[in-house]
């Protein structure tokens, strides 16, 4: 037990000397390394699931999920490390914001592969769908590339056949006129056979000859257009049945899939933002703690343990100027110059830290 709590509170990134001298602090920075790993292992599972689904290779998929989750342990662990408690709660919010919205981020990438695999019976159902549509889509753009055709050939085919229609009704028309003429019904109203009659009939019989010319050459184009369409009907049948099945299983398409889902079903939309709520919660609760803990011993601690360390750099910076004055004592300005720059060279210090120690020389 003791070998867990040392690991969780290593994983909250706190210097053990410390600690061990603020032993009331021990719960919650255990609780905190606690929370920073398991979002690690949740980084972990997600990753590993998403990469699965894009590469179908186990290793791969557990290598970069292992990567991917160190990544994000790591990252949490030097977030809440690099967050110190200061007497200014403003202060401590604006250094605290980016936190949380890196944070927020992260939440956001670890839970959709999650929300992929915890959906995946609903989603398995929506990809069928979705695969149907595809299908349908491409049918339809095969069917596009032919439509102005057979629109145009149906079109002809149509005003062929209403030429033979409206002809077949003027020799309707001229035959019951000559009918009416012959029972005197109509025309001269004198029931015989005469002349008036003969003519009409004349009439009648020309445009029975004229419709059977006309039917026999508009039907012969009928015929050959109606064969193009079919043979069109052909062309499209062949081109859609060597379509290749179009499996829609990548993460992109599994993505549409759970967007749709949502869409569709409230309770998988509730679900879904519950999902995100918990991992926000879960990756912004060490920054939390942090931030909304009062300044414990430990704060106290590490601030003595850095402000020791500050004064320790000042009494050396005081020390190197003494020195410098010391040596630099009777010599010009270049030769000092030069003398402080090689001094202060191995302790990395800035340009400003070089003026300074020459002013003060």
């Amino acid at each position: 037990m003791k070998g867990i709590t040392q690991f969780f509170q290593a994983c909250s990134g706190v210097q053990p000397s410390l600690l061990r001298r603020a032993p009331t602090e021990s719960a919650k920075y255990t609780g905190i390394g606690a929370t920073i790993f398991f979002t690690g292992i949740f980084a972990f599972l997600a990753a590993s699931y998403a990469l699965y689904t894009v590469t179908d290779n186990s290793f791969m998929a557990l290598s970069g999920g292992l990567l991917w989750g160190s990544m994000i342990f790591n990252l949490d662990r030097y977030i809440v490390s690099s967050m110190k408690k200061k007497e200014n709660f403003s202060s401590e919010l604006k250094i605290a914001i980016p936190r949380l919205a890196l944070a927020i981020l992260i939440a956001l990438v670890i839970s959709k592969p999650l929300e992929l695999k915890m959906f995946e019976k609903e989603i398995d159902s929506e990809l069928v769908i979705l695969q149907q549509e595809e299908r349908k889509k491409q049918e339809e753009g095969v069917r596009s590339r032919f439509q102005n055709q057979q629109e145009e050939v149906k079109n002809e085919i149509d005003l062929l056949k209403n030429e033979i229609s409206e002809k077949t009704t003027k020799r309707d028309e001229l035959r019951e006129i000559a009918r009416e003429e012959a029972d005197g019904t109509g025309g001269t109203g004198i029931k015989n056979a005469g002349p008036i009659y003969r003519i009409k009939k004349e009439h009648a019989d020309q445009a029975e000859k004229e419709l059977k010319e006309l039917y026999a050459n508009n039907n012969s184009v009928i015929l050959e257009k109606t064969k193009w369409l079919d043979s069109i009907q052909q062309i499209i049948a062949t081109e859609v049945s060597t379509f290749q099945h179009t499996t829609i299983n990548g993460l992109a398409g599994r993505l549409e899939a759970m967007n749709s889902v949502t869409k569709k079903y409230n309770s998988v939309w509730l679900a879904h933002w519950f999902i995100i709520l918990l991992f926000i919660t879960i990756e912004c609760l060490p920054v939390f703690v942090k931030l909304l803990a009062e300044k414990g011993p430990y704060d106290h601690l590490l601030h003595i343990h850095e402000h020791r360390f500050h004064t320790q750099h000042a009494w050396e910076i005081g020390n190197i100027n003494e020195h410098i004055k010391r040596k630099s004592h009777g010599i010009g300005n270049p030769e000092k110059n030069w003398m402080i720059a090689e001094i202060i060279k191995p302790l990395g210090l800035t340009e400003d830290s070089n003026q300074r120690n020459t002013d003060a020389v």
